[in-house]
């Protein structure tokens, strides 16, 4: 069997394994994208895009009810086919010619099927048919094959075919009754996006709702969740489900039962990467692959873990940012560049430590980067926490009537910097940015007095929080 040579094999065909095999072509190398399904990956097809689209009909709807003279003019409901129709749009029809079309154009290889680690800068590709093909890196494997669901071991979840997100956001039809396990992102999205679609949903979590956020995030969504309808029982274990012609039950811990037609389950994510030949590298298969910040696997010079199958922070665009640094660093060592992995520096993914923005985009949306107050004492910074009402700020009450929201700074207050930021709101996603720039770049408190927020926008907190600071560092 001949061997097929590359400067770089990325075993996965995502957005993160995309970027990867982009910039490294890019810099000059060659380079061949491995992928056993969809090229674009979870976030195109069964992740952020269609979840958003399904999402977003309903939040404007909610908007314009909530604005004097557009309420009026408000007359319908929403319309489910059409929103599953544009989700479907989204979602290219699950089909991915474009992407594949991009792929040609950027001068990336592509070979179909499941790939795995067969030896040292060596993947052997078996297709749909059971051909085999074995390809060889001359310089790196990088390994981007993301993250699956995880199904806990609750007696009888797997048995009742429970959905994912993947199931949940490519469904077809809407069921009159959703119950969903999980407090996280995934399960607090989906509730708002099937309540909004006329689903009677249930909402059962262990703790409370986004714990990893400040615990006023959690209590906002929380309230708003139960504003369109949802039955939440948080601080609930689920003991059992079973399934049966009549759909699923659902036992908790407090004795009670919850029936539906589905259950979704949202419980975490575990690594892809059970199956793609880690054992004959030396590494244990099915555990998050861990790297350096350039996402070289320690002790290999040629293996790179990059995106969700790292562990490292699971984001579409975390796994992208860390792509861009994984494929300028893959080019730089090719042609025999000294890389450091420590720094600031486009070679390096720092950012992943302390500086991660995310939103949630439930009712209300929930925007946050970096460190929350309880992570910041924890690891040892002088902190002061700064709260603003955002119905205060003229921007979000002229953005919606009766504006309810929240944001919150944690400042060091010994480098006079900040460590993080929440909002709570609706429409605050779009505030995100400014605070991850004020967050990555140590920007002074001082100096962001110098940083005007436009009249009147959203963006006035900032001097809100400014002023509730103190001027004493102006």
């Amino acid at each position: 069997m001949a061997t097929e040579e590359f400067d770089l094999i990325i075993l996965g065909g995502g957005p993160v394994g995309e970027n990867v095999a982009d910039r490294a072509v890019q810099a000059g190398l060659s380079a061949i994208i491995v992928e056993s399904e969809l090229v674009g990956g979870e976030c195109s097809y069964w992740a952020c895009m269609p979840s958003k689209a399904l999402l977003r009909p309903a939040q404007a709807l909610r908007a314009a009810q909530r604005v004097g003279g557009a309420a009026e003019a408000v007359t319908g409901a929403l319309d489910v086919r059409a929103v599953l129709a544009r989700r479907d749009g989204f979602a290219s029809n699950w089909s991915d010619d474009g992407q594949v079309q991009w792929l040609n154009s950027a001068g990336i290889d592509l070979a179909r099927g499941h790939g795995r680690l067969t030896g040292e800068r060596e993947v052997t590709v078996t297709d749909a048919d059971g051909a085999t093909r074995v390809l060889k890196a001359r310089h790196a494997v990088a390994i981007s094959t993301g993250s699956d669901a995880v199904i806990p071991p609750i007696d009888g979840l797997r048995d009742a075919s429970p959905w994912t997100s993947r199931e949940a956001t490519s469904a077809q039809e809407v069921p009159d009754a959703l119950a969903i396990i999980g407090g996280g992102v995934v399960a607090v999205e989906m509730a708002t996006a099937y309540a909004s679609l006329g689903s009677t949903v249930t909402l059962i979590a262990r703790g409370e709702l986004l714990g990893s956020m400040e615990p006023f995030a959690g209590e906002r969504v929380a309230a708003g969740l139960r504003g369109l309808g949802v039955d939440l029982r948080t601080s609930t274990g689920t003991t059992s489900v079973r399934r049966d012609p009549s759909g699923v039950t659902i036992a908790l811990d407090d004795g009670s039962e919850i029936t539906a037609n589905e259950v979704l389950v949202a419980t975490g994510r575990r690594a892809r990467s059970d199956d793609i030949g880690l054992e004959a590298v030396g590494l244990t298969p099915g555990r998050w692959i861990q790297t350096d910040d350039t996402l070289r696997v320690p002790g290999m010079d040629w293996l790179y873990a990059v995106g969700d199958v790292n562990g490292r922070a699971l984001l579409t665009h975390q796994g992208k940012y860390q792509a861009r640094a994984a494929g300028d660093v893959i080019a730089a060592r090719a042609k025999g560049e000294t890389v450091d992995a420590a720094g600031w520096g486009r070679h390096a993914a720092t950012a992943d430590h302390a500086a991660v923005p995310q939103v949630t985009f439930s009712e209300p949306e929930a925007a946050s980067v970096g460190l929350t107050e309880h992570a910041a004492r924890e690891a040892g910074n002088a902190v002061r926490v700064v709260d603003y009402d955002l119905g205060h700020v003229d921007g979000a009450r002229l953005y919606e009537d009766g504006f309810e929201g929240q944001a919150r700074l944690v400042v060091d207050t010994e480098r006079d910097v900040i460590l993080g930021a929440t909002f709570v709101g609706p429409g605050v996603a779009e505030l995100l940015q400014a605070a991850t720039v004020a967050v990555v770049g140590e920007v002074p408190i001082s100096r962001l007095w110098h940083a005007v927020p436009a009249y009147p926008t959203m963006s006035e907190v900032w001097l809100r929080l400014l002023e509730a600071y103190g001027r004493d560092s102006a």
